[in-house]
């Protein structure tokens, strides 16, 4: 079984940072793919940004230029540093992984349970 817990969410005022981090535990082979996704009430889930085993990265264009996605592959983590946050960055954000527990299983999808962040003043 494998898990990804988030921590780092909470309220922040317009223009400020946030830092959401994600770390993946339990029987992993190996993790392809990490990444953020973002869903805010009344619109469907969006991607934010991917982050590949070859350290590519992959960002929503909301947010170039305002977020970074950072990786650690021997600790199976991943962050995502947010500045100028605006309220329309209002969501939920929930990790994802692409994971092989074995080495001869298939890479399957992983979620966190999500984190919420709210920019208000």
């Amino acid at each position: 079984q494998v898990q990804l817990v988030e921590s780092g969410g909470g309220l922040v005022q317009p223009g400020g940072s946030l830092r959401l981090s994600c770390a993946a535990s339990g029987s992993i082979f190996s993790i392809n793919s990490m990444g953020w996704y973002r869903q805010a009430p009344g619109k469907e889930r969006e991607l934010v940004a991917v982050i590949t085993s070859g350290v590519i990265t992959t960002y929503a264009d909301s947010v170039k230029g305002r977020f970074t996605i950072s990786r650690d592959i021997a600790k199976n983590t991943v962050s995502l540093q947010m500045n100028s946050l605006k309220p329309e960055d209002t969501a939920v954000y929930s990790c994802n992984a692409l994971v092989k527990v074995t080495a001869i299983t298939r890479y399957r999808e992983v979620w966190g349970q999500g984190t919420l962040v709210t920019v208000s003043s």
